[in-house]
């Protein structure tokens, strides 16, 4: 099956339309740019709650798994409950992105990134192994962190929220109350200051797009991620829909 193709234009127009283009991606570099300099300028809340995380030394405090340093990176690693097995998305961005490399790099710059399931830690263990992770990877299994956070959606142990919404703006936005359980993209960003901890940012579902390496490669192809959701032109494809 042939797909369908891009229209076929002379080098001069091809410019014209590139240049157009580039003057829009800059203005939205600039945005960035704004939005994360305004993003360093949020104000933080204290984290007055015990957590006890279990990991392959033991019991550790929110504080202790800075490992000394003053920020912390926490990606919240989905688990699926029927499966009983890492979320394939966190997996996959665990085998990409969370390697040596790139967590030296976050060291330099004073930062801690750890991943945290509220699975027992035996399982964590053991999926983290067969995988030959080496990243730090932590069990919030019997604490309330996750929910804490809306990490974990589950109105037995917190009112349902997501992305800043409550479950009647949720169900309004179009969510069923099926979907509103269960595991979700999350990350928590904290700062210590001594002994002390402090909530500073937390993203939730498509807020965690740029972390995603391969969109950047296919944000910038003709195709693009080919999404069901992607804004194309009739006749591209969409291998997920």
């Amino acid at each position: 099956m042939t797909n369908t193709l891009p229209p076929v234009v002379s080098r001069e127009d091809w410019l014209t339309a590139r240049k157009t283009l580039l003057a829009k991606e800059k203005a939205a570099t600039k945005v960035r740019d704004a939005l994360n300099a305004e993003r360093r300028r949020l104000p933080m809340v204290k984290v007055d709650k015990e957590y006890l995380f279990t990991g392959p030394d033991g019991k550790r405090t929110l504080a202790e798994i800075f490992e000394g340093r003053s920020q912390l990176y926490v990606h919240h690693f989905m688990w699926l409950d029927d499966q009983d097995r890492g979320c394939p998305s966190c997996t996959a961005a665990a085998d990409q992105h969370f390697t040596p490399q790139i967590l030296a790099e976050l060291h330099k710059r004073d930062v801690t990134f750890v991943a945290i399931a509220r699975a027992p830690y035996a399982k964590i263990e053991a999926y983290s192994e067969g995988r030959g992770w080496q990243f730090p990877f932590y069990s919030s299994d019997g604490t309330d962190f996750n929910y804490d956070f809306h990490a974990t959606l589950d109105e037995s142990k917190a009112p349902v929220e997501f992305n800043y919404k409550s479950k009647d703006e949720l169900l309004a936005q179009g969510f069923k109350e099926t979907d509103l359980r269960g595991d979700w993209p999350v990350n928590s960003v904290f700062l210590r200051d001594g002994d002390s901890v402090f909530h500073t940012y937390s993203a939730f579902a498509r807020g965690l797009d740029h972390n995603v390496t391969i969109y950047n490669f296919l944000d910038l192809t003709p195709y693009g991620r080919q999404e069901g959701w992607e804004d194309s032109p009739e006749g591209w494809p969409k291998l997920f829909r």
